[in-house]
């Protein structure tokens, strides 16, 4: 299954992969920087299940930033990681 990301899609996905563990996300990561997004069912499913942790992590840090610049990017970064989740569950209800 293939879906779009727009290029700070793409770029917050690796970033997401990055934080990883390389052994396990190496195959995601080297897709995801080739643009080449024609995923599994499975490849989709852990997709979401890392986004999904990504999001609760930053809601976490939003709660507790105190400085309101740098709690303005985290809620950009939210709302940005939100689309990305929001595509990825559509593919995976489509497959």
């Amino acid at each position: 299954m293939q879906f779009h990301l727009e290029p700070n899609e793409l770029k917050l996905l690796a970033n997401v992969l990055l934080e990883q563990d390389p052994k396990q996300y190496n195959e995601l990561l080297t897709k995801v920087m080739a643009h080449d997004l024609r995923f599994d069912s499975g490849e989709l499913e852990q997709t979401g299940e890392l986004l999904a942790a990504k999001k609760r992590i930053l809601k976490d840090e939003i709660v507790r930033q105190l400085d309101a610049t740098l709690k303005s990017e985290l809620e950009r970064q939210l709302a940005l990681l939100e689309r990305v989740l929001e595509r990825v569950n559509e593919a995976c209800v489509m497959f």
